[in-house]
Formats: structure tokens, sequence, C-alpha cells
């Protein structure tokens, strides 16, 4: 049985799961909009990456006789501005659900600890996968060739991780 404490805070990164997604899902938009659509995929194959990570919270709640409540989900923003700043705010986005897991280390019992290292492992991948395309988004600087070929690259992702 959860504590209600730990049931409270499994919930609530079930929710900010869940905006990571819409947040995802919204960029997406933004790139397919531009004329991006490497961009716009890799996004939201993001997307449907943070959806089942909720859903990871939501099956692990319940699998501890939790109760799972579904709040409701913040908008994300509607406008973006360039690549490089639509990367870098999901990168810092992906360093605040990072210290959000860090957070909730602290207040996890042993089974849930267990699968917390999931999360803390998966981190470390998402934080490097978008600092990486940051910093190949600025080395593009201003050259539309580079963009459009950083483009392409991040469209494979779907096939490539598939």
């Amino acid at each position: 049985m959860l504590d209600p404490t730990l049931e409270d805070a499994l919930n609530d990164q079930m929710g900010r799961e869940f905006f990571s997604s819409y947040l995802y899902l919204a960029m997406a938009a933004h790139f397919d909009q531009g004329n991006l659509p490497g961009m716009a995929a890799w996004m939201r194959a993001q997307a449907e990456e943070e959806r089942e990570h909720a859903m990871k919270f939501f099956d692990h709640v319940l699998d501890r006789g939790g109760s799972v409540r579904l709040a409701a989900i913040d908008a994300p923003p509607e406008k973006f501005g360039a690549p490089l700043d639509v990367f870098a705010q999901a990168l810092g986005h992906e360093r605040e659900i990072t210290a959000a897991i860090d957070r909730l280390f602290a207040k996890a019992d042993k089974p849930t600890e267990v699968f917390l290292q999931w999360f803390a492992t998966e981190q470390v991948e998402e934080e490097r996968s978008v600092e990486q395309i940051v910093e190949a988004l600025r080395m593009a600087e201003d050259s539309g060739a580079a963009l459009l070929m950083l483009d392409r690259e991040l469209g494979s992702r779907g096939t490539a991780e598939a």
C-alpha cells in the first residue's frame, strides 16, 4: 500500500509527464507549420514517449494499491521561436523533469525507488539527446542548408528507434 504523501507525489509526476507530452505536441505543430517536418516528427515521437512515461506512473500507482487521480493538464504555449530556442526550451523542460524525479526519490519507499531508477536513467538519456540537438543547432547558426540537413536527420528518429 502506498503512503498517501507518496501517492500524491506519484500522481503529480504523472501529470507532469502528460504535460510533457502536450508540450512536445505543441512544439511538433510549431515545426510542422514552419515546414520542418523532421523536427515535427521528432517532437511527435517525443510526445508519445512522454505519454508512455505517464502511463508507467499510472500503472505503478495502481499496482501499489493506490488511487490514480487525473488532474487537469495546463495548456502548453502556442507560439515558439526559432528551432534553437524551441530545443533549448525542451532541454530546460527535461532538466525540470529530472529535478522532479530527484525529489520523488526523497519521498520514495524501496519499491518506488526501484521503479524510479528507470526514470533516472532515462532522464540522463533524454537530456543528452536534446543537448546534442541544441549543440548541432548552435553549430548550424544561420545556415539554411545545415538546418535542413538536421531536420532530415531528426526526421529519421521514428524509423531508427522503432
